[in-house]
């Protein structure tokens, strides 16, 4: 019972830092050089972070979330990498609209989202 309150109280930790994160007025417009600054020194660390963050929910096997209601976790490993890639798109676009699944997907750069894809789609060795 305990690991599951504390499956519960970590998954909706997750859920309401990514519903902030997707509510943070948007910032002034930094310069292109320090975009491509960011791009070069974030970019990856946001795709390491990402993967420990799918592999908090979708890595579990039979996990189920409590917000924004209880519902299965579908397992992602394995997944066609197109699917994948855009099911993340349509997260980070709006067209799909679970809260914790578009903050997420808000922080990924196009390139995250494929390195994440490829990773997941990849055959188990």
């Amino acid at each position: 019972m305990s690991r599951f309150i504390f499956r519960v109280l970590i998954g909706a930790a997750i859920a309401c830092v990514a519903h902030a994160q997707s509510k943070t007025p948007p910032e002034k417009a930094p310069s292109k050089e320090a975009k491509a600054a960011e791009a070069k020194t974030v970019t990856g660390q946001k795709y390491e972070n990402a993967i420990a963050l799918c592999v908090g929910c979708h890595g579990i096997p039979g996990y189920k979330t409590a917000f924004p209601s209880v519902y299965h976790v579908p397992k992602i490993a394995g997944q066609q990498p197109g699917y994948l890639l855009n099911a993340l798109k349509a997260y980070k676009s709006g067209e799909r609209s679970h809260p914790s699944m578009r903050g997420i997907a808000a922080t990924l750069t196009e390139d995250d989202m494929k390195k994440l894809a490829d990773h997941y789609g990849a055959p188990a060795k």
